[in-house]
């Protein structure tokens, strides 16, 4: 009997090996994919953002491919009971797309709550999926544990099909994700899949697009993360950016090497380094040698403050504009509703035939 986590390993190289034909598809015609991506408005986004997601969207974009951009601001409110500074971060996060590389004038950039008709996606969706399927779902079940909420909501238990209706709504065919993403992906997929065979074929069934940067973590050595306070945001200055990698974590041995697997705080900090300076880490690590923890930071620091230098002084730059960022949210929205009214007109029209 195969095991949960043989599935899961089965599962994550399918996906793997239909990421790299996807690739290749991509380069060969772009203009064939249509992305969902976004994030929710917690907070101002951080490396571990633009390393893991952030330059995939705009590789992508620049590549050719369409791209919808959501601010998911409703989902703010899945593991937590209310959603604090919500236009504050919007507007921070729309900055932060848009100083990373994100073409608005090509890009649809837009907000979760100004597009009614996406959310009334979600009550068929519901009905296409049973509660057990959702119950098992082992993203869920993580959220669920590690939500800072006294008790769990419906809108975290129904996460993945709203997730879906993000998804489906625009008739996206592409979405980047990471492996721990991946069984939301594939309840995305399950509901076009059902609704198509029940009613009319609709949607498009939607390929996860793994991306293969590597994930980075936080300045204490844990997972890189706006609560927990061990990220370097973009919008983090020179002084700040440097007191925080003053505190990264490293071990006693003076000799700086890249090996993630014995000396993971060390390879981190040498990753870090290496990612901004668009150079391979052992490379980096043989250069320091051993100069001991003070030579690495040092050079995490120059790196960071030199490849965040552009993207700091870009996003100045916007968020002293804030008519200018709500009118990039605003045109989004448009194309967005459109969008969304002409898809909830033919699920309607599906449904009722």
């Amino acid at each position: 009997m195969e095991t949960t986590a043989t599935s899961t390993a089965t599962s994550t190289a399918a996906a793997e090996a239909r990421s790299r034909e996807l690739e290749e598809r991509i380069a060969a015609d772009p203009g064939a994919f249509r992305i969902l991506t976004g994030d929710r408005p917690t907070g101002p986004l951080h490396l571990g953002h633009y390393f893991g997601t952030l330059a995939n969207r705009v590789r992508l974009q620049r590549a050719g491919v369409e791209l919808f951009v959501l601010v998911a601001d409703y989902q703010v409110l899945t593991d937590r009971d209310v959603a604090d500074r919500l236009s504050e971060y919007v507007e921070g996060l729309v900055a932060d797309y848009l100083a990373a590389g994100i073409d608005p004038s090509a890009a649809t950039v837009f907000r979760h709550s100004a597009v009614p008709a996406l959310n009334q996606l979600m009550l068929p969706f519901l009905s296409l999926v049973s509660v057990p399927e959702l119950s098992r779902n082992p993203t869920v079940k993580d959220e669920i544990a590690s939500s800072r909420q006294s008790s769990v909501s419906g809108l975290m238990f129904t996460y993945p099909v709203h997730q879906a209706a993000d998804i489906l709504f625009c008739k996206a065919n592409l979405v980047p994700v990471g492996k721990d993403q991946l069984p939301h992906q594939e309840i995305t997929r399950t509901i076009a899949r059902r609704f198509n065979e029940r009613y009319a074929p609709v949607f498009p069934v939607p390929d996860a697009l793994l991306s293969a940067a590597p994930s980075l973590l936080g300045m204490d050595g844990q997972k890189m993360s706006k609560s927990r306070g061990n990220a370097i945001a973009l919008s983090a200055g020179p002084d700040e950016t440097a007191r925080l990698i003053r505190r990264a974590v490293t071990d006693t041995d003076r000799h700086i090497a890249y090996a993630p697997e014995t000396r993971p705080q060390v390879s981190n900090l040498v990753l870090l380094a290496a990612l901004c300076q668009g150079r391979d880490p052992h490379a980096v690590a043989a250069e320091i040698g051993d100069g001991g923890g003070a030579a690495l930071k040092k050079v995490v620091t120059d790196s960071v403050n030199e490849f965040l230098r552009p993207i700091r002084a870009r996003r100045a730059e916007l968020v002293a504009d804030r008519t200018y960022l709500r009118g990039v949210l605003d045109e989004g929205n448009e194309r967005a509703n459109a969008v969304a009214d002409r898809t909830l007109a033919e699920v309607r029209a599906a449904m009722e035939s």
